[in-house]
Formats: C-alpha cells, sequence, structure tokens
C-alpha cells in the first residue's frame, strides 16, 4: 500500500484549519448570522451609495405626489370664489330682500282691511293694525341692506321697494285723513313731497343719483313714528305728544324735500356742464 506523505496530509488539515479560522472571524464580523445562512445586510452594513439612491427615490416620490398634490389644489376653485358664485346665483327675484318687500305690499290691503274694521274706532283692531304698520316699517330697514350687502340687487327691487314705502304711507294717512284723526292738509303735504322727490329723481338720473341724507332717513324715522302713534287709540298725554311729533315729522318733510330740490338743481347744472366740456374736447 503506498503511503500518503506527510507534507500533504499536514496541508490538508491546515487548509482545514484556516478555513474554519475564516469562518469564525465571518460569524464575529456578523452577529446576526446564523450558521448555515447567509447574513442579511442590514442599514448601517448597506453601502452608502445604496442608501443614498434609496433617500433619492423616496425624495423623488414625494415630490411627484406633492405635484399632484398642487396640480388637483389648483384645479379646485377657491372657497371664496364659490361663495360669491353663490351670492351672484341668489340675486334672483325670489331672494330674501325681495321677499321683504313683497310682503310690504301683502301688508298694506291687509293694514287697510284692520284699520277700517268695526268702523275704524275700535282699540282692538287698531292695535292689530299698528302692528301690521310696525312689521311693514321694520322690514323696510332691512330689505335695502340686505341687497347692498349680499349683492342681492335686482330691477325689480329698485323699482318694488319705493312702491311699497310709499304705499303703506300712503293708506295709513289717507286712512287717519278719511276717520277724522287726521288733517288732510298734513297727509297732501307728506305724500305730495314723496311724490314730488320719486319724479324729480326719475328727472335728474340721466346726470347722476341724488344720495338719501341724514335728514330724509330722520324724516322717514319720524314719519313712522308719528303715523304709527296715530294709528294706535291714544289719550292723555300720549295724544298730545303724538301732535308734536306729528308736527315735527311735517317740518323734516318741508325742508328735507327743499334740499332735495337744491341737489337736483345743482346735480343738473354739473351734468349739463360735463356734456358740455365733452362737446367741446372732441370738436378740439
Amino acid at each position: 500500500m503506498t503511503g500518503v506523505p506527510a507534507s500533504a496530509a499536514g496541508g490538508s488539515s491546515g487548509a482545514r484549519r484556516a478555513a474554519a479560522g475564516a469562518a469564525s472571524k465571518a460569524a464575529q464580523k456578523a452577529p446576526g448570522a446564523v450558521a448555515g445562512h447567509a447574513p442579511v445586510p442590514s442599514a448601517e452594513t448597506a453601502a452608502p451609495g445604496a442608501v443614498a439612491g434609496e433617500a433619492l427615490v423616496r425624495e423623488d416620490a414625494a415630490g411627484a405626489a406633492g405635484t399632484g398634490a398642487d396640480a388637483q389644489d389648483d384645479d379646485r376653485p377657491a372657497r371664496g370664489a364659490k361663495l360669491a358664485a353663490a351670492a351672484v346665483n341668489q340675486a334672483s327675484v325670489w331672494n330674501i330682500a325681495n321677499l321683504l318687500t313683497m310682503l310690504r305690499l301683502i301688508l298694506v290691503p291687509a293694514f287697510v282691511a284692520l284699520m277700517l274694521a268695526d268702523g275704524g274706532y275700535d282699540p282692538a283692531w287698531r292695535s292689530l293694525a299698528w302692528a301690521a304698520f310696525a312689521i311693514a316699517m321694520i322690514t323696510d330697514l332691512f330689505d335695502g341692506h340686505l341687497a347692498r350687502t349680499y349683492n342681492l340687487v335686482t330691477d325689480f327691487g329698485k323699482i318694488a321697494d319705493p312702491i311699497a314705502d310709499k304705499a303703506i304711507m300712503g293708506a295709513a294717512l289717507i286712512c287717519l285723513s278719511a276717520l277724522g284723526d287726521l288733517p288732510w292738509w298734513v297727509t297732501g303735504v307728506i305724500l305730495g313731497r314723496e311724490l314730488g322727490v320719486t319724479l324729480l329723481r326719475f328727472l335728474v338720473i340721466r346726470y347722476g343719483v341724488i344720495p338719501a341724507s341724514r335728514g330724509g332717513k330722520l324724516k322717514t324715522l319720524t314719519q313712522g313714528v308719528a303715523v304709527g302713534m296715530y294709528v294706535l287709540a291714544l289719550t292723555g298725554w300720549l295724544a298730545t305728544l303724538r301732535w308734536w311729533v306729528m308736527a315735527a315729522a311735517v317740518v323734516l318733510t318741508v325742508v328735507t324735500g327743499l334740499d332735495y330740490v337744491k341737489q337736483a338743481i345743482v346735480l343738473r347744472r354739473q351734468g349739463i356742464a360735463e356734456r358740455k366740456a365733452a362737446l367741446e374736447e372732441k370738436e378740439a
């Protein structure tokens, strides 16, 4: 039998010892590795280039998602635009301001019926008539404010609102004079002023608009209070007080009426002067 040389045997055992030592070092470097399985690299042991590449990919994905969200936000209309569009769409005949004006128009015949019920001197019916008159005057304060604030101005409102104002006030004054509670000359002065100012506004509207003055607003308030006090069946010192309130309303009616005439004349002169200057500029 041929023997194995000692150098070969020694070399084989040396190789085994070298392999075992390498395996032991590898196990020490990768403590999480299980014998017989390849170690799984963690984020700490992974190559720096791979980590950087993964971070770039995530940033790109986040940027793409953000760009898509921005694009969707750009496509969506702003909330303020929606509200503005809704306000414009609501500016129809059946908006809240016009409904209040319609209510005043309906209250006119109701007020007359209540005022003249049972001969026109029953305190109970007069109280109900006063309630209808008060509701009409209160709604007059709100419909114009709502129309201007929420962009609900319509052609119907421009025409119906002044008609409703004059109708309820005129009906009350005529009923009071017909019943003998108020002199006819007072009714004539107040109604003549209201109709005259309305006509005056239409005559100078091509030159501009006569704005409502503070005196005019005070006149309207005083008239409403005075007529309301006359509608009620008051006696004693309250009956005397209502006479003085009505006297103040008549004075304010005349004074503010003259002021409107003055403003109309000034507005007409300014309008004519501006048109003349414009024609001269064109000819030059």
